[in-house]
């Protein structure tokens, strides 16, 4: 999804009819299925299918990733970052985005402004990122950190509704 154009992303919707909508759901079960399986599937052909693919890819509509299991890199700390703003949400937002730790980035309404999740080698790293480089950032009130414990789900397999 296309988080810093909301324009692109209604004019991404177009592109969604129900076939590209049945891809989607395909390769969120296993990105790698061959694109002639799906096109079986979807009664298109591999062309066609792989044609698709690239233009929701090149629309914003889709990233196709490897998704790694951060302790198995060496990344033992994970943690959300909940943060309120004085002054403009999404200059803080933009500057969070740009830090290689943080992996995610919303703005919110509620108790906080701006949610981040972060994913550092230990607490040390963590640590200097929540001290240095985000309670640092002009606009930043204050940042509450919520450490993971142990993950018990996370799927990327909410199809396309």
């Amino acid at each position: 999804m296309n988080r810093k154009n909301p324009a692109a992303e209604r004019s991404s919707a177009t592109l969604l009819d129900d076939t590209s909508k049945r891809i989607i759901e395909h390769l969120q079960q296993d990105g790698r299925r061959p694109y002639s399986t799906i096109g079986q599937a979807v009664g298109l052909s591999e062309a066609a299918v792989r044609q698709r693919v690239q233009r929701l890819s090149d629309a914003g509509v889709i990233q196709i990733v490897a998704v790694s299991d951060p302790m198995q890199v060496g990344l033992f700390r994970q943690a959300m970052i909940a943060i309120n703003v004085d002054g403009p949400l999404e200059p803080v937002a933009d500057a969070l985005a740009e830090l290689a730790e943080i992996d995610y980035v919303i703005i919110c309404a509620g108790r906080f402004d701006v949610l981040c999740e972060a994913v550092c080698e230990d607490d040390a790293a963590l640590l200097d990122l929540i001290s240095n480089r985000i309670r640092t950032l002009p606009g930043v009130r204050n940042a509450e950190t919520l450490m993971y414990l142990k993950l018990r789900k996370q799927s990327y397999q909410w199809g396309t509704r």
